[in-house]
C-alpha cells in the first residue's frame, strides 16, 4: 500500500536538501498530484540553488585571478553620503573555497538578510575588521580622507596581516599591501560583497543605538540620510552632536 501523501510530504519538510533530493527521485514514479507538487517544488528549488552558485562562483572572477596570493581581503565602506553618524568600513579575509549563499552588495539586500549573513560571514572569515570614524573627524578631515582612514583601521583590526586587498572603487593610500580597485566591487567580488555587509549592518546598529539617544531625529529608520522626515527634524530641532556639520550647512547655520 502507497504511503499516504500527508506522510510523504512531513518527509519533505523535514528533509535537508540533499535528502529532498534522494526523496524526489525515490517517488519520481509516484503519479499522485500531491506527490508530484512536491517532486516540482524541489526541482524549482534546485534550480534556484543552481543559479545561486552559479553567480557566486562568477563573483569569486577577482579571488581566482590573484590565487597565488593566500590571503586576499576585501574592503568597503558605509555611510559616505548621510547627514549623521560616523562612516563605517569593513575588512573581510574568507577561505578561499567559502560558499555564502545570497552573499552581494549589501545595499541590494533586506536588512534581514543581510543581518543572518553578517553573522555567517563572522562565522566563516578567516577574519575581519571594521573601522569608525566619527562624524568630527569627517568634518575636520572631509569625508573622502575620513573613508580612507576607517579602511586603513578596518585592515589593521582585522588582527592580521593580508596579502592583497580588493576595494570597491577606491585605491587606498599610505598601505603597505598590493591593491586592486574595483568599480561596483561590492556586487562583483564575494570579499567585497561580505565587507559591504560587515560596515553596513555594523553602522546600521550603530545609527539605531543613537535613536534610542536623539529619537526626535528618526535614525532607525532612514540611518542618517537626508530623507525630507530627516531634513525637517534637522530645520525643528536643529544639529545634535552626530550630525555632520560640513554636510548640512546647507539646512541649518552651524
Amino acid at each position: 500500500m502507497a504511503k499516504p501523501v500527508s506522510v510523504i510530504r512531513d518527509e519533505f519538510n523535514i528533509a535537508n536538501f540533499e535528502k529532498r533530493k534522494e526523496l524526489s527521485v525515490m517517488y519520481a514514479d509516484d503519479k499522485r498530484k500531491g506527490v508530484q507538487q512536491l517532486i516540482v517544488k524541489f526541482k524549482h528549488e534546485e534550480e534556484k540553488l543552481n543559479a545561486e552558485l552559479k553567480r557566486l562562483e562568477a563573483m569569486k572572477v577577482f579571488e581566482k585571478k590573484y590565487s597565488s596570493y593566500k590571503l586576499i581581503a576585501g574592503i568597503d565602506e558605509a555611510g559616505r553620503g548621510p547627514l549623521a553618524g560616523p562612516v563605517v568600513a569593513g575588512a573581510v579575509i574568507l577561505p578561499r573555497e567559502c560558499k555564502i549563499l545570497y552573499l552581494n552588495d549589501s545595499k541590494k539586500l533586506s536588512a534581514l538578510k543581510r543581518n543572518e549573513l553578517f553573522d555567517e560571514i563572522k562565522e566563516k572569515a578567516v577574519a575581519y575588521g571594521v573601522g569608525i570614524i566619527s562624524p568630527e573627524m569627517i568634518d575636520e578631515i572631509n569625508i573622502l580622507q575620513a573613508t580612507l582612514e576607517a579602511m586603513r583601521e578596518a585592515i589593521k583590526n582585522m588582527g592580521i596581516e593580508p596579502d592583497m586587498l580588493l576595494v570597491d572603487a577606491l585605491t587606498i593610500p599610505k598601505i603597505p599591501y598590493k591593491q586592486v580597485g574595483i568599480v561596483k566591487g561590492d556586487a562583483r567580488s564575494v570579499s567585497i560583497a561580505a565587507a559591504s555587509i560587515i560596515a553596513k549592518v555594523t553602522r546600521d546598529r550603530i545609527m539605531e543605538d543613537m535613536d534610542s539617544i536623539y529619537p526626535e531625529y528618526g535614525f532607525a529608520s532612514h540611518k542618517g540620510y537626508g530623507s525630507k522626515a530627516h531634513i525637517e527634524a534637522i530645520k525643528k530641532y536643529g544639529p545634535c552632536p552626530i550630525h555632520r556639520r560640513t554636510f548640512i550647512k546647507n539646512f541649518v547655520n552651524v
